[in-house]
């Protein structure tokens, strides 16, 4: 099964994290919670949902995971100050590894400078960030783009969607 990088910082949607999280592991997929620092408990937005760091950005490699999911809140907008956590974004798209971003997600996206020519959805107030890196923005439950296997979705109402899309979609590139 499929090792699956996800980065996370404080001030996260709870559910964007938590349901995501459980539908990979559910299906047989390794998940590992990466940030900053390791060790750091990291806080949900909503529910107040506390998760512990496992590794830092500077102590991985893109290469050390199959796919990335990204949760949305206040989270992205943290870890797009953070330079390791850029390049390791950078790392995961330049191997073509899947990705899958979920309502503010894309801000990392937009600051790593991965999204021109891709097709991808988010949040309404992020869709101006996406198409302003050279993305295609698509205002839909779900987008899928397939030549550069990312899996998008745009609020916590799109997470049954989303979450069937991810299991599904990382059965099919993780061949």
């Amino acid at each position: 099964m499929a090792k699956v990088a996800i980065v996370l910082a404080d001030m996260f949607e709870d559910v964007e994290l938590t349901s995501p999280k459980k539908a990979l592991e559910d299906a047989g997929h390794e998940t590992t919670i990466i940030g900053s620092k390791a060790g750091e408990t990291v806080t949900g937005k909503t529910e107040g949902t506390e998760v512990t760091v496992e590794k830092a950005f500077k102590d991985v490699k893109p290469e050390d995971f199959d796919a990335l999911l990204i949760p949305g809140g206040y989270s992205p907008d943290h870890l797009r100050a953070d330079d390791d956590a850029l390049a390791f974004v950078r790392g995961m798209f330049e191997d073509t590894k899947p990705t899958f971003s979920i309502c503010h997600g894309p801000q990392l996206l937009v600051n790593a400078d991965v999204l021109n020519g891709k097709t991808i959805t988010a949040v309404k107030q992020v869709a101006v960030d996406v198409k302003n890196a050279g993305a295609n923005f698509v205002d839909e439950e779900v987008v899928i783009d397939e030549p550069n296997k990312i899996v998008s979705s745009r609020t916590p109402a799109d997470i049954p969607a989303f979450d069937k899309s991810i299991v599904e979609k990382l059965a099919e590139w993780n061949k």
